[in-house]
């Protein structure tokens, strides 16, 4: 089961996050999701649990509590939407691509 863990401090670690879910039940991956730019945390990741069972115990019982002055959001993670592609990509520059 794959669980989405929002409001995190910026200073929690994939570990951190790992051994938190992992007294719960065996976690299978931990990932905090990184700002492209800067390189930092965005305060929310995903726990990867296999056991259906003991991802949702761990659910119930971490989320809302707190974690470096943080409430933690725990849920199950939906599957992600697809967004439209914006004009221009990640090509750089300014304008409408014209050579000149």
């Amino acid at each position: 089961m794959n669980i989405y863990v929002g409001n995190m401090p910026y200073s929690m670690s994939e570990d951190d996050l790992r051994n938190l879910f992992g007294t719960y039940g065996g976690v299978s991956s931990a990932r905090l999701v990184m700002d492209r730019d800067t390189g930092r945390a965005k305060g929310f990741g995903f726990v990867e649990m296999d056991n259906a069972g003991e991802a949702q115990a761990a659910i119930e019982a971490i989320n809302g509590t707190k974690q470096g002055g943080r409430e933690l959001v725990v849920n199950e993670a939906r599957p992600r939407e697809e967004r439209p592609r914006r004009e221009g990509g990640s090509r750089g520059g300014f304008g409408g691509g014209r050579r000149f």
